[in-house]
C-alpha cells in the first residue's frame, strides 16, 4: 500500500501532510534569511571558554555571512569557475565551511562534500570521479592532497585554518596550538594556491548574476555501495530546499530566528549538512559551531553557555553526554529537541537524555540519496519505541517484496506488519548517481521510488520500523562503511589470503567493524599489524576495531563468503555476553 502520511493525526499542533516547497535555488535560502534577519547571528564558532566570561570564538551576522558568501562566489569566478563546475570542500565545521558552501552555489558551482580524514587513496578517487578542479582544504591536510595532486584535475587550491576567522590575540594563540598539533602547516606558495580570506579581499559583496535552476545539481554527496566504490548521489537545489522545509514542518514549535543549533555533526556528512546547517539557516536561527565534537566536556560547556535549543546528533554523541562523569554539574535544560540518526537509538539512551535535559530526543531515518531525512518520530505527539516514526510531509513510503516477480516488478505488501523492503518517494529524493546510470536504475524506479535496501514493516497507524538491512552496509557511529572497500585493502596485503568484514554490535557506536582473516600458508601477522596497515589506507572510522584470524571462512555451495553467517555468530556471542553480564549484576 502507498502510505499517504497519517502525519497530522498524531500532533496536538498542526503539521500538514502536504507543504508548499519553495521553488528556489538553495542559495536563496541564505539571501532570504539575510534580508529578514540581517543583524541576527548566523554563525558562532566556539573553541574554548576562558575565565572572566571570555571565550575564544568568532561570530558572523546573517548580513556578514551572505556578503562573505558573495565575495567567495566572485572569487571563484575570478579563478575561472563556471556554472556546473565542481568545488570540493574538505573542511571541518568552521565559518569558512558555510561560506564556501553557499559561495560555491552562488557562483553556479556544485559542492563536492569531502571528508577531512580521507587518506590520499580515498581522496584521489573522489577528486578524479567528481572531476573537481577546485579544492578548499585545511593547511594541515595539504600534504595528503600533494601525494595525489598530479593524478587529479585540480587547478585551484584554497587553503584555510580554524584560526583564520579569529581576531587578535586569540588568532595567534590558536595558531600556536594548531602548529604544535600538526594541524596547521605552511603550504608552498605558487600558482593555483590561494588563501581563503585573501581570495575574499577586494571582491564585491554583491551576489554574481549567475542563476541556477532548482533542478540543477547543488551537491555531490558520496556514499558507499555494494560495488565497494563510493559513488556520488546528485542532490539538486530543490532536493535540499525541500528537505529543509520538511524539517521545519516537522518542528511545529520552532521559534524562527531564535533557536540555537549545536553544529557538532560534521558538515561533510549529509545529515550534519542538512539537519544542522541548512535547516538552521532556513529558519534564520543561530548555528553554534564546534570543529571537534569528540570533546564531550566542551560540548557540555557549549550547551550550557550558549543555551543550545536544538542538538541533532547520532546515538554515540548522546551516550557520551549521559555517561559523562560530571554531566550533573551542567545545566542542559535549554535543549528543546534532538533528532537522532545514523543508527538505531537505544530506548534507555533516549529516556536518560530526556531526563537530564528536559528536551525531546526522537529517532528518525534517512539516506544520502534522500537529502537525507524521510522519516521522524513526532516532536509533538506520540513517539513509538523502536520506530523511525512517520514519513515527513510530502513523502510517500511503502513496503515491497524483497525480490521482483517474474515480470521484474516489486509487489507492494498490503498486509499491516508485513516485512519487506522500504521504498520512499518525495521531493528530497536524489536525481541519480553521477556517471553511474546502471546503479541509478537499480536504486530509482522510473516513477521516482527510491529503494532503501532496508527491510522494514509498518504498523496500523503508519509508523515504520527498520527490521534489518538488505545490503551489508555497516553503520558505525553514524558513518556508512562498505565492507568490500575494507576487504579490498586487506586483500592487497601479501600475508592475507581471504578476508571478510562485517558490522558487529557495539553499545557505543551501534556497530563496529570486525575483520575475519585467513592468512596465506605459513603467513604470520598480528592484530596490531593489521590495524597499522589499514591505518595507512583507510579513514579512521573504517579501520577494523576487531580482528579475528581463522583457518577458513563460512561459504555457500558456490564458494561465496557468507557474511550473514559471521554476523549471526557475532550477534549470538554478544547476546550471550550481555546475558551473562546481567546475571552477574543480579548476583
Amino acid at each position: 500500500m502507498t502510505m499517504n502520511r497519517p502525519w497530522f493525526a498524531h500532533y496536538d499542533k498542526g503539521v500538514p501532510q502536504e507543504i508548499d516547497i519553495p521553488d528556489i535555488p538553495l542559495y536563496q535560502m541564505l539571501d532570504d534569511t539575510a534580508k529578514k534577519y540581517p543583524k541576527n547571528l548566523a554563525t558562532r564558532m566556539v573553541l574554548k571558554y576562558l575565565p572572566l566570561g571570555l571565550a575564544i570564538q568568532s561570530k558572523l551576522t546573517y548580513r556578514e555571512l551572505d556578503e562573505a558568501a558573495n565575495q567567495f562566489a566572485n572569487g571563484l569566478i575570478s579563478l575561472g569557475v563556471q556554472h556546473g563546475d565542481r568545488v570540493a570542500v574538505m573542511l571541518p565545521n568552521t565559518p569558512q565551511t558555510v561560506i564556501a558552501f553557499f559561495g560555491t552555489l552562488k557562483a553556479g558551482g556544485t559542492v563536492v562534500n569531502t571528508n577531512p580524514i580521507y587518506t590520499a587513496r580515498e581522496l584521489e578517487h573522489q577528486l578524479k570521479d567528481s572531476g573537481a578542479e577546485t579544492l578548499v582544504i585545511m593547511s594541515g591536510l595539504y600534504d595528503t592532497f600533494a601525494k595525489i595532486k598530479d593524478e587529479t584535475n585540480v587547478k585551484n587550491v584554497i587553503v584555510t585554518d580554524v584560526s583564520d576567522s579569529l581576531s587578535w590575540p586569540f588568532k595567534s594563540m590558536v595558531e600556536k596550538t594548531l602548529r604544535k598539533a600538526g594541524q596547521m602547516k605552511d603550504v608552498p606558495e605558487g600558482s593555483g594556491i590561494y588563501h581563503f580570506y585573501d581570495l575574499l579581499k577586494g571582491q564585491s559583496a554583491t551576489a554574481p548574476k549567475i542563476q541556477s535552476s532548482p533542478e540543477d545539481v547543488a551537491l555531490f554527496q558520496y556514499t558507499g555501495g555494494t560495488t565497494g566504490v563510493p559513488k556520488a548521489a546528485m542532490l539538486t537545489h530543490h532536493n535540499l530546499v525541500a528537505n529543509s522545509a520538511q524539517l521545519v514542518a516537522w518542528f511545529p514549535t520552532l521559534d524562527f530566528g531564535k533557536e540555537r543549533t549545536l553544529f557538532a555533526l560534521p558538515s561533510f556528512h549529509v545529515y550534519g549538512m542538512t539537519v544542522g546547517m541548512l535547516f538552521t539557516i532556513y529558519a534564520g536561527c543561530e548555528l553554534v559551531i564546534i570543529p571537534d565534537p569528540r570533546n564531550t566536556t566542551h560540548v557540555l560547556d557549549v550547551i550550557e553557555h550558549e543555551k543550545i535549543t536544538l542538538y541533532p546528533g547520532v546515538p554515540a554523541m548522546y551516550i557520551g553526554i549521559i555517561n559523562h562523569p560530571k554531566v550533573q554539574d551542567y545545566n542542559l535544560r535549554s535543549i528543546k529537541a534532538c533528532l537522532s540518526g545514523g543508527s538505531a537509538l537505544p530506548v534507555e539512551v533516549a529516556m536518560k537524555f530526556e531526563e537530564i535535559t528536559g528536551g525531546k530526543l526522537v529517532e528518525g531515518f534517512g539516506m544520502t540519496e534522500s537529502s537525507p531525512v524521510t522519516h521522524a518520530n513526532p516532536l509533538v505527539g506520540e513517539v513509538r519505541v523502536g520506530s523511525i516514526g512517520l514519513p515527513l510531509p510530502n513523502t510517500d513510503a511503502h513496503i515491497v517484496t524483497l525480490e521482483p516477480n517474474d515480470k521484474g516488478e516489486y509487489e507492494i505488501l498490503e498486509e499491516i506488519g508485513a516485512e519487506g523492503e522500504l521504498r520512499v518517494k518525495g521531493p528530497q529524493v536524489m536525481k541519480g548517481y553521477w556517471g553511474r546510470d546502471d546503479e541509478t536504475a537499480k536504486t530509482l524506479t522510473p516513477e521516482g521510488w527510491l529503494h532503501t535496501g532496508d527491510i522494514a514493516k509498518m504498523d496500523e497507524d503508519g509508523y515504520f520500523y527498520i527490521v534489518d538491512r538488505k545490503k551489508d552496509l555497516i553503520i558505525a557511529g553514524g558513518y556508512n562503511i562498505v565492507p568490500r572497500e575494507v576487504e579490498e585493502v586487506l586483500f592487497a596485503h601479501p600475508m592475507i589470503m581471504e578476508a571478510a568484514v562485517v558490522g558487529v554490535p557495539d553499545p557505543r557506536r551501534g556497530e563496529t567493524v570486525k575483520a575475519f582473516i585467513v592468512l596465506v600458508e605459513g603467513g604470520e601477522l598480528t592484530v596490531d599489524e593489521v590495524k597499522a596497515y589499514c591505518r595507512e589506507n583507510l579513514a579512521p572510522y573504517k579501520i577494523p576495531r576487531l580482528v579475528e584470524f581463522r583457518d577458513e571462512l563460512p561459504k555457500s555451495g558456490v564458494g561465496k563468503v557468507l557474511r550473514r553467517e559471521l554476523v549471526r555468530e557475532e550477534k549470538e556471542k554478544y547476546a550471550k555476553e550481555q546475558g551473562e553480564a546481567e546475571e552477574k549484576d543480579k548476583s
